[in-house]
């Protein structure tokens, strides 16, 4: 197994506090295919780590499978943000979709609605748009939101994971007339493989970089037996690449994808970043090769520094 001894880390400041932080860090690792990344999440084990090591070890050595399309529709984020805010990225994002996070805290729902509602007027009545509550709601207040939310933006394409537990999903799903999508349920879950969410969504949202890789995505996908959503995982856009693989690779594609996320960034780890054009982004052919000027930019350094490598260290021993 590689050590990855020319590893390089990132630190990369973000536009938008998002999932807690403000500053994106990963690393990113060469192999004989190319570059890839590792970035998981601060509060996740080494275990779980290691699935996001497999998907950068995946498009160091192996690549990924042919695509079967050259482009992937997308959709704009929009984080915790004020209306005007809010407004502003949809407007700016050239996307016809647009994901908008809620449930921040308890009393959200009035911010909630003002932001549905500014991004109605952003997107006009042809949008669509997406909820993401993150799990953070019991059933009768999943149920009581989603209605609230759906008349606020003048109708919601889906909602994804309004709750913790499948069981919960499928108690919600009987409830409302909104799509229900399945995230962690699918991607948490002791097997993914294995897992059974067909009374409890709609649709599937898929990240590959935590499910350990391309292929391994797309056996999942086809066992969930759902349409699928690819989403990012915040990466840059050496590991963004990754998620538009698959997203090209999968064989229907009925939804929008949540890839448009380098706009969270205040940088980027390439020259030639994935930017969206007309609500659309590239299929890549090849992993995309860091710009050593912006390698320097970004660099880790410290306490951080060190804590990266001592878990690179652990999960590649994993």
């Amino acid at each position: 197994m590689s050590s990855f001894s020319d590893a390089r880390f990132y630190s990369i400041p973000m536009t938008t506090r998002f999932r807690g932080i403000t500053v994106r860090e990963g690393v990113l690792l060469r192999g004989p295919n190319g570059w890839g990344e590792f970035c998981p999440f601060d509060d996740y084990d080494d275990a779980v780590a290691a699935t996001w090591l497999a998907t950068a070890r995946e498009q160091c050595f192996d690549g990924w499978p042919e695509p079967v399309r050259t482009r992937i529709p997308i959709n704009c984020t929009v984080p915790v943000a004020p209306a005007d805010r809010a407004y502003e990225i949809v407007a700016k994002s050239g996307c016809g979709t647009a994901k908008v996070k809620v449930a921040d805290h308890p009393d959200s729902l009035g911010e909630d609605i003002e932001r549905l509602q500014a991004v109605r007027d952003a997107l006009g009545p042809g949008g669509a748009i997406r909820v993401d509550a993150n799990a953070v709601w019991d059933v009768d207040t999943a149920v009581a939101r989603i209605r609230e939310l759906d008349r606020a933006a003048g109708g919601l394409e889906y909602v994804e994971q309004p709750c913790r537990t499948i069981e919960e999903l499928v108690a919600v799903r009987r409830r409302v007339d909104v799509r229900i999508a399945a995230d962690e349920s699918i991607r948490r879950a002791e097997d993914p493989l294995t897992v059974d969410v067909s009374q409890a969504a709609d649709v599937a949202v898929i990240k590959c970089t935590p499910l350990g890789g391309v292929r391994r995505a797309l056996r999942v996908a086809e066992a969930v037996g759902l349409p699928v959503v690819v989403s990012s995982a915040l990466e840059t856009s050496v590991g963004l690449a990754a998620q538009l693989a698959l997203a090209g690779a999968l064989p229907e594609l009925d939804f929008a994808c949540g890839l448009g996320t380098l706009s969270l960034l205040t940088g980027d780890v390439v020259r030639d970043s994935f930017t969206v054009v007309d609500g659309f982004l590239p299929v890549p052919t090849e992993a995309p090769t860091p710009d050593m000027e912006l390698l320097a930019r970004y660099e880790m350094t410290g306490e951080r520094l060190t804590w990266w490598r001592e878990r690179l260290d652990r999960v590649l021993a994993l």
